[in-house]
């Protein structure tokens, strides 16, 4: 165990347990579905309010495009939220990057809306550990840590993006940008275990919806005109299922199409989400789609798009890494707490930071559980507990000029 110096001693008494609640109430009571355009804008002028307090140019980045398949075929545009960028002292010596997202899984007309308390010192509320409860970790971390005189020595980017939950499409591209000459990134999403253990390794994550168009016939008069799409993704669907294997997880989930009973139907799109855990089985797994797209168009007679790729690279636990998440276990330590890290399937804006080289912790957010449903809950303490784990990482890392 290292001792504390003064500085990062009175730095740590500056997270304020009841600030950092009232934030996280206030954010989690506007519904930031990522599709809702509204609450998005509403609590990106809040977080742009809340992250001006750290007196660096504070900024909203438009989205890049992105296109989604309609259930019958058709490509159109989607929208999204606007994204939060802060930069603080880009000419210090060290740079680090710090990601979250202000967007939820729960949409403007879904029936989680409002906030409870399960237990004491336990909320239940949408996104209140996924992730404002993290975002406002990051603010109290960073806030505490700028009391420091040794933080001048770090600049650092904050981004906060609104289509995480979707799978950052239209901010990969930024993300990308903002990692280039980083010394280290943290992601705040919620812990991977309620006890505060973090992710480590994750596998990469690629979504793809293949349009299938085949010829519409009638069932009983002429059927051997037709040729049928709703089979064709079917089987399709089996082979890509075939592809799991170890190391690589393949996941048919829908097929948007059909017709009425005595139409055979002309137009399927399939859905499928892979988890590979590697880049040799990316590539492996992308070879073998188009293969199979291949066959399929041969003995079906159909024309098939393939629309989507792999958004989240597979990212291992490189020695960068583990030199990272020794440093924040260390901190732990300082501080009373257990940290560990496990693997874990789910994948997140940690997996583009690391496919830049950056080595990232990704599970730097409060103590939870139950995200992405309507159970989702807070364990409060954590928020303090949480900031200052991060705001001694940060001044470690400005004590040793690096990790």
């Amino acid at each position: 165990m290292k001792l504390l110096s003064a500085s990062q001693q009175a730095a740590l008494e500056r997270p304020d347990p009841d600030r950092m609640l009232t934030q996280v109430q206030i954010w989690s009571e506007i519904n930031s579905g990522t599709g809702n355009l509204r609450g998005l804008a509403t609590t990106a002028s809040l977080l742009t309010d809340a992250f001006s307090s750290l007196h660096g140019d504070v900024q909203l980045f438009d989205p890049a495009p992105v296109e989604r398949v309609l259930p019958d075929g058709h490509i159109v545009d989607v929208e999204h939220g606007r994204h939060l960028v802060a930069t603080v002292r880009p000419e210090a010596p060290i740079q680090l990057l710090l990601t979250g997202h202000m967007d939820t899984v729960f949409a403007e007309d879904h029936s989680f809306q409002q906030l409870s308390w399960l237990d004491e010192g336990v909320l239940n509320g949408p996104g209140v550990a996924d992730m404002k409860g993290g975002i406002a970790v990051m603010l109290a971390a960073l806030s505490a840590a700028e009391t420091a005189p040794e933080f001048a020595s770090v600049g650092y980017q904050v981004i906060i993006n609104s289509d995480e939950e979707t799978g950052s499409a239209s901010s990969a591209d930024l993300i990308r940008r903002l990692a280039k000459g980083k010394l280290a990134a943290f992601t705040y999403e919620p812990s991977a275990l309620p006890d505060g253990t973090l992710a480590g390794a994750r596998p990469g994550s690629g979504n793809f919806s293949i349009i299938v168009k085949g010829r519409s016939a009638h069932a009983g008069r002429n059927p051997h005109d037709g040729r049928n799409a709703l089979l064709a993704a079917a089987d399709l669907a089996l082979r890509l299922k075939a592809l799991t294997r170890e190391g690589l997880t393949v996941n048919p989930a829908r097929i948007d199409g059909g017709s009425p009973n005595n139409v055979v139907p002309e137009n399927a799109v399939l859905r499928v989400n892979l988890r590979p855990h590697s880049p040799e089985l990316e590539q492996f797994a992308l070879a073998e789609i188009r293969a199979l797209i291949t066959a399929i168009e041969v003995e079906h007679d159909v024309a098939i798009h393939l629309h989507g790729g792999f958004n989240r690279p597979p990212k291992p636990l490189t020695p960068e890494a583990e030199q990272l998440f020794g440093l924040v276990k260390a901190c732990g330590e300082d501080l009373g707490l257990t940290i560990g890290w496990k693997s874990t399937g789910g994948v997140c804006d940690g997996n583009n930071i690391a496919a830049c080289g950056i080595p990232v912790v990704d599970t730097m957010g409060v103590r939870g559980g139950s995200i992405h449903s309507s159970d989702e809950y807070l364990i409060t303490e954590s928020l303090v507990e949480r900031a200052r784990l991060s705001a001694l990482t940060f001044l470690r890392i400005a004590e040793k000029g690096g990790l």
